[in-house]
Parts: C-alpha cells; sequence; structure tokens
C-alpha cells in the first residue's frame, strides 16, 4: 500500500442502508475527509443496487460481500489503494451467507497486511439468534487467531459488543442483554489478552483513549431520546494486530452530522512503517 503521505486515515461506519446513508450526506462527508479507506457494514444491498450506484464513494473503489438475503447484513470496503488480493467472507458456510467478511490484502514482497469489514451478529431478538451470535464468535475468533500468524491486520467493524462498563451508558441494566452479557464480554477479554495463542490483538480506540466513556460511544438505539441524551454504546471497532495498532495516532468518532444510528470512527495511522 503506497501513501501520498505517512499517514494513513481509516475509517468504519455501519451504514444502516448504503441507500439510506447516501441520502444524509455521506458522499459529500467523505469528500471532505478524504480517508484512504473505509469499511463500511449492513450495505442492506445486492449487487444489482450497488451496480451503477456504489460501486465508488467519493471516488474510492468499492469491494462488497452481500448477504443471500434481500435488505440484510452486506459489508464493504472503499479504498484509495488498490489491493492486491479481495477475500470474501472467512470459509464459514453459515455466516458467509449472510455477508460478514471481506478482507483487502495489501502485499508485497516483504510483508503481508490486510484490512478486514466485518460485521457481527446482533443476538437481541432472541435466544436463536444469540446462538448464532455466539456460533460466530467461535468461528471468528479461531479465524483471526490463524489470520494472526500469516499477516497483520485491521478489523474494522460493528462487533456488536461493548466490552468494558466504560462502553455502555446503562451498564447495571443491560447486564444481561445482548452485546453487554458476560460471555460475550469474555470474548473480547480473551481476544484482547496478551496471550498470543488466545488473543493477541489490541482494541486501538481504548489504547488511545483509555478513560473515554461516552465520548467513544458509537451506536444510540432509537428509542426515546437515547441520542440526545447520549445514552449509547461503543459496538464498533478497529481491533489490530500490535505492529499496526502500535502506529494509531489520533482517533475521532464524527457526532456532527448522522448518516445512521450509528457513527463514524476514523483513527489516523502512521503509515511510514507500513
Amino acid at each position: 500500500m503506497t501513501t501520498t503521505s505517512s499517514l494513513f486515515q481509516l475509517t468504519s461506519l455501519n451504514l444502516n442502508g448504503i441507500r439510506s446513508a447516501t441520502t444524509k450526506g455521506l458522499e459529500a462527508w467523505l469528500a471532505t475527509m478524504r480517508p484512504d479507506c473505509i469499511c463500511v457494514q449492513e450495505l442492506k444491498a445486492q449487487p444489482a443496487d450497488i451496480a451503477g450506484r456504489f460501486e465508488a464513494l467519493a471516488g474510492l473503489p468499492g469491494w462488497f460481500h452481500c448477504a443471500e438475503k434481500k435488505g440484510y447484513s452486506g459489508v464493504g470496503i472503499y479504498s484509495r489503494h488498490a489491493p492486491s488480493d479481495v477475500i470474501v467472507g472467512f470459509g464459514n458456510p453459515e455466516f458467509d451467507a449472510e455477508g460478514r467478511y471481506i478482507e483487502a490484502r495489501f502485499d508485497t514482497p516483504q510483508r503481508k497486511r490486510s484490512i478486514i469489514s466485518s460485521y457481527f451478529p446482533s443476538g437481541s431478538s432472541g435466544e436463536e439468534r444469540q446462538a448464532a451470535k455466539f456460533r460466530f464468535l467461535d468461528a471468528m475468533h479461531a479465524h483471526l487467531m490463524a489470520l494472526k500468524g500469516e499477516r497483520d491486520f485491521i478489523l474494522c467493524g460493528d462487533i456488536n459488543i461493548a466490552h468494558t462498563q466504560k462502553d455502555i451508558k446503562n451498564w447495571r441494566s443491560n447486564q444481561k442483554n445482548s452485546g453487554f452479557t458476560p460471555e460475550e464480554r469474555a470474548w473480547m477479554d480473551q481476544l484482547l489478552s496478551d496471550d498470543p495463542a488466545r488473543g493477541g490483538l489490541r482494541d486501538v480506540y481504548r489504547q488511545l483513549e483509555p478513560e473515554a466513556t461516552d465520548a467513544g460511544y458509537t451506536w444510540w438505539s432509537n428509542r426515546g431520546q437515547a441520542y440526545a441524551n447520549n445514552v449509547g454504546w461503543r459496538l464498533d471497532y478497529h481491533l489490530a494486530s500490535p505492529r499496526l495498532a502500535a502506529t494509531a495516532l489520533r482517533a475521532q468518532v464524527y457526532k456532527t452530522q448522522r448518516f445512521s444510528d450509528h457513527a463514524p470512527l476514523t483513527i489516523e495511522y502512521d503509515a511510514s512503517g507500513w
């Protein structure tokens, strides 16, 4: 990946529908922000919907993994820099059918690096989907541990888990709710542990902003006055291998405009060593 400067700006945003988000000023914002790459989740679009309309945003060409089911899930990566390869899906038939993983590889003879856009399942609709979420977490953990042994990467995505009490406003009343159960939080504990066999990844936002609470929220319920009162959750992450996490400089959660029920999370990296 060749950058025009030593800074690499990487954004993650759950669109809650690409057609909806682009009617709310998303492209104008991207044209102003000029990120090097934006990872998007919840396209809620099929290839035919994307063709001729959303193959590029603000001049950034895109690559996509759409769900088989219409109006559901789907992820994409828009990148100023052409990848050397694009991997669609992570080899799990159940969840690859739901369009939850796309990986852009930027490999050279000297090194292997990836940027991943992933949309983790929500379990909030009931026990069946929560059970599916746990199956996904098991499969994704195994995949990321194997990938970590092969290459450096940054996974951007809506993880649908608030890791700690700092990541959710009403943590006491949500301890039995999907997204903040002890089991989901333990999965994050393991992934971010220092044990390289079980974890070894870094939560880049938390690395940069160790004490942030409400400033870091990225999702708000549409019920009541959750957004107005900043009753939010931090569900969107950059999860990175240590070498890339160490190059992170600053993070921003953009809340001036609303493109969906999530806010864009942008992190700037020093790419001089990339």
